[in-house]
């Protein structure tokens, strides 16, 4: 196996999102969180559920394993059963996450996808982020509207959690006592200066930080040759 890309080492961080998780349903949105739930599916997280986004439960490879009705999916969805990893235009540093628009919101200067779900997912189940190019556009000190709902929103939500926000400098949590973000781990080749330059607002920063944990031979046998052959990883994160 040749030397591990940036790409590699942001499914791997992606995919320990869902560790841990036992029998719930993943949702990922984006090439490198797809490769990744699949890859912890095949791994560490055998119990994780896959779905074709429609109805039906699926295997790694694509193949049918089982039906989801809409009823179901809902159960899965307002009950805490159900782990999505979603992209974010802002991100702030309690977690709120705005997918809608940038600007006011009565006459913003650009337009987004709308808020669609993430109220619902953010205080109903657990939700990660996936932000593949990290910057102070990203990373604000305020989101221009709120749409994934942040700790300082979430008011005791009883299935609220942002497990991590994966970038493509590094790793982050909200272990802090103000439920904060904090950098976790960086991705090798970045520091910390990199991280706190490319972030709109003043980040936790322990004493020491973490490296992203290597992959495995076996798991970057299966990224490379099983779960994503043609390199779609490579779209979104090209280092």
């Amino acid at each position: 196996m040749t030397g591990v890309t940036r790409a590699e080492y942001c499914v791997i961080a992606c995919a320990e999102a869902w560790r841990g998780d036992g029998e719930v349903l993943a949702s990922p949105m984006g090439l490198i969180p797809s490769v990744a739930a699949r890859l912890a599916r095949l791994t560490f997280a055998p119990d994780l559920l896959l779905t074709d986004g429609e109805a039906l439960l699926v295997r790694p490879d694509g193949t049918t394993e089982g039906w989801l009705p809409y009823r179901q999916h809902l159960a899965l969805v307002t009950g805490g059963r159900r782990h999505v990893m979603m992209g974010a235009s802002q991100i702030d540093r309690f977690g709120n996450q705005n997918i809608s628009c940038i600007g006011d919101w009565e006459r913003p200067r650009r337009q987004l996808l709308g808020v669609r779900g993430a109220p619902v997912n953010t205080l109903n189940h657990p939700t990660s982020y996936w932000i593949p190019r990290h910057s102070r556009r990203v990373f604000v000190e305020r989101v221009d509207m709120v749409c994934g709902v942040g700790y300082d929103n979430a008011a005791g939500a009883r299935h609220h959690r942002i497990p991590r926000v994966v970038s493509d400098l590094g790793v982050f949590d909200f272990a802090t006592p103000d439920r904060s973000l904090r950098l976790a781990s960086l991705h090798p080749g970045v520091t910390v200066e990199q991280v706190r330059e490319a972030t709109g607002f003043e980040l936790t920063v322990p004493d020491e930080v973490l490296p992203t944990r290597e992959p495995t031979a076996e798991e970057l046998r299966l990224i490379r040759e099983v779960v994503d052959p043609a390199g779609t990883r490579t779209r979104e994160v090209a280092a």
